[in-house]
């Protein structure tokens, strides 16, 4: 599968515009998952013509060859913004297992959100071990095969 800058730009245009339609009386902060996430949440942050504030977290696996094959999931870097009281929209370039957005999205409520949602670039549904993930917006759905999309810009 093959996606092109111009069909990937048009579609993170689409996300920003569900983004601001939902929150047009708010001022959502987006969360980026450090690394892979910053030409999403880039170009995603530019498409969303509505107050919004910006924030990262780094997240890193480890211990799975420990405990029966468990991975632990470990901060690197936390929240700078406090994120009580406000809408939270994680922001992650693909959601596979969904352990790892699973682990966020359970630290994050515990800082008392007035809600909580995640936007995808690409979702792989066929690899999800969890299903009840709160993922609101997604920009395609990628099959469980490699695929790969041109550079950010032309």
């Amino acid at each position: 599968m093959y996606l092109g800058a111009s069909e990937i730009a048009a579609r993170v245009g689409e996300l920003g515009a569900e983004i601001a339609r939902d929150y047009a009386d708010r001022e959502p902060v987006l969360v980026g998952a450090l690394k892979a996430c910053v030409p999403f949440v880039t170009d995603l942050s530019q498409a969303i013509p509505v107050a919004h504030a910006l924030d990262f977290v780094e997240l890193a696996g480890y211990g799975s060859s420990e405990l029966g094959g468990h991975e632990r999931i470990r901060f690197i870097k936390d929240l700078d913004l406090e994120i009580g009281g406000r809408d939270v929209i994680i922001v992650d370039e693909v959601v596979d297992t969904g352990l790892t957005l699973h682990y966020l999205c359970r630290t994050l409520l515990l800082r008392n959100p007035e809600s909580l949602v995640c936007a995808a670039l690409f979702d792989r549904p066929y690899r999800r071990l969890l299903d009840e993930l709160p993922i609101a917006y997604i920009g395609f759905t990628v099959p469980d095969e490699f695929f790969a999309g041109s550079p950010r810009r032309p």
